[in-house]
């Protein structure tokens, strides 16, 4: 493929009214970032010299998570011909290829965008290139209309559309590859007489022909076009993406006993070896190595997990958890910014927090660092080979030396030597007799009340 210059037009100006949000559709998220970033993400694979993001008034949310694309406003919206005109300024003096994608449809792929450029390239030199779909269901989309040689001779909406011309089951997405050079001259020449009064970016094909200009289409997957607009199309969305990370993920080694349940970010990663049980959940920020098994219904985010560790089941990791090589964190554990050395166990009914535990310790079960005061945070440091008794509560900021031991039922708030034992719990006293009385008392009174 010639190296040609190329820049990108993602029109995002769209204020989405049918998502009911306060957000701005776009940046509603696809596993773990905003929908367009997901767009943008793929497009950096083209390395585009320019990067456009056409935007609404008061939209300075967008521009910042849109950076370092540069963004034009569109104000007043009148049509995606129009849109695209917003950009004219950024794209002055740019003769390579221009890319025209839409924010809410971001799963268009690397090999779909490959095949646009390519048919751009072709040297039938077409001025425009769009890319059509078969959906299930034609509905109201508009039809590519094409000649013997394979050629695009027009779009024509539905409604403007004859009985045969809506039997076409080829549709337009929207999403155009353009000759640089020629854009803007055929954008001059788009009018608003239409319904609408606004400006349509398909009516360029049109004029591009009147020109003795060639225009061109590919075809592209379902998925690749998927538009979002509302709540249930942005669950759509989510699990055609789920769906290719699970995919990624299995290809690359990762065993999942029962992949539907597992959701991952879009920046998880995996080594080798990895096994995922049923209904896990991953957030944005996590990595995992080789050989770690993550039991089901954990929920981890912000966090490393090292090679041969162990996760859950119910296991629960917060961001700045590190789990080192072989450690394990068992059911009903929670961890927050806290390290975990290599073979410690942390294995139930457990929060640490702000901590550090070092290499070959045992928290018991039902321990607590108690790190957050009303105010402020403080570590809790617990040593290597430290063993923690059950039902233990840690009051930070607190040190546990080397070897030492705690004793279940403890409450330590002053630090602990290495290799002492610390006990922290009331003496246990014991009356002889005193539970039968009391069980005989309290009948006594129990029948008097009857009576």
């Amino acid at each position: 493929m010639t190296q040609t210059p190329l820049a990108t037009v993602i029109l995002a100006a769209g204020k989405g009214t049918r998502m009911k949000s306060d957000l701005s559709k776009v940046l509603h998220p696809l596993a773990g970032r905003p929908m367009i970033n997901h767009l943008l993400a793929t497009l950096d694979g083209l390395q585009p010299e320019k990067q456009v993001v056409v935007v609404g008034r008061d939209m300075d949310a967008l521009c910042r998570a849109v950076a370092p694309a540069r963004t034009a406003v569109q104000d007043p919206p009148m049509g995606t011909g129009h849109a695209v005109m917003a950009a004219r300024e950024e794209l002055d003096g740019f003769e390579g290829d221009v890319l025209v994608l839409f924010g809410d449809s971001p799963l268009v792929s690397r090999e779909t965008l490959d095949a646009m450029l390519a048919a751009r390239r072709a040297n039938s030199d077409p001025a425009v290139v769009v890319l059509g779909f078969r959906p299930d269901d034609t509905a109201e989309y508009a039809r590519l209309i094409t000649d013997n040689d394979g050629g695009l001779e027009a779009i024509v909406e539905h409604k403007d559309a004859s009985d045969d011309q809506r039997a076409i089951t080829l549709c337009n997405s929207g999403f155009m590859a353009i000759d640089g050079k020629r854009l803007f001259a055929l954008l001059d020449e788009v009018g608003t007489d239409n319904a609408k009064g606004e400006y349509y970016l398909t009516d360029i094909v049109a004029i591009a022909r009147r020109k003795g200009w060639t225009c061109a289409w590919v075809e592209g997957p379902l998925d690749d076009v998927l538009g979002i607009n509302s709540r249930a199309q942005l669950a759509e969305a989510e699990a055609v993406v789920q769906q290719r990370l699970r995919a990624a993920a299995m290809d690359g080694g990762v065993t999942m006993l029962d992949p539907s349940t597992v959701t991952l970010s879009f920046d998880t990663r995996f080594g080798r070896d990895v096994v995922i049980e049923p209904n896990v959940f991953f957030g944005p920020g996590v990595d995992v190595a080789d050989r770690v098994t993550i039991k089901g219904f954990s929920h981890i985010e912000g966090a490393s997990v090292g090679a041969d560790a162990v996760v859950g089941p119910f296991a629960r990791l917060r961001p700045g958890a590190e789990l080192q090589a072989k450690a394990k964190v068992g059911n009903f554990v929670e961890a927050k910014n806290t390290v975990i050395e290599e073979g410690a166990k942390v294995n139930h009914l457990t929060y640490v927090g702000d901590s550090r535990i070092g290499a070959g310790a045992n928290v018991g079960a039902g321990t607590i660092t108690c790190n957050y005061d009303g105010f402020g945070k403080h570590r809790t440091d617990i040593g290597a080979g430290a063993f923690i008794g059950s039902n233990s509560t840690l009051v930070a900021p607190v040190t546990i030396g080397d070897g030492a031991l705690v004793a279940a039922g403890s409450v330590v708030i002053r630090d602990v030597s290495g290799d002492a034992v610390a006990l922290g719990r009331a003496d246990q006293s014991e009356r002889a007799g005193a539970a039968a009385r009391f069980r005989q008392r309290k009948l006594a009174e129990k029948q008097k009340k009857s009576a």
